[in-house]
């Protein structure tokens, strides 16, 4: 069924702009729009469901993460305790006199 709307032209212009960011019609805007209004969508209520189909637990606290974040996370963990135990080395090393040039690479300083 079709529906005319009269629209201010700034306000028309905003929802085409807003529309096309978004990637959808200014019609399939609208409805959406309607929808949450009248309460027959609650974008809460679908990301909720979403999160559960697709996502697992976390066992350090964020309630949900997807498989691919979750490796992406492990690896940039263990790269940022990486770097973490090359600087204390190297901090170890300033202590002592010694000069650190990488993992596990220490020499006197002459």
């Amino acid at each position: 069924m079709a529906v005319s709307v009269r629209l201010e032209p700034l306000l028309e212009k905003e929802l085409e702009l807003t529309a096309k960011r978004m990637g959808v019609t200014k019609s399939q805007f609208i409805v959406a729009a309607l929808e949450r209004a009248l309460g027959r969508k609650n974008p809460y209520d679908l990301l909720l469901k979403v999160q559960a189909e697709v996502r697992e637990p976390l066992p350090e606290g964020n309630q949900f993460l997807s498989p691919t974040k979750a490796a992406i996370r492990s690896k940039l963990s263990a790269k940022r305790d990486a770097h973490l135990a090359d600087w204390l080395a190297f901090q170890e090393a300033k202590k002592q006199g010694k000069v650190w040039s990488g993992s596990d690479q220490e020499t006197d300083t002459p």
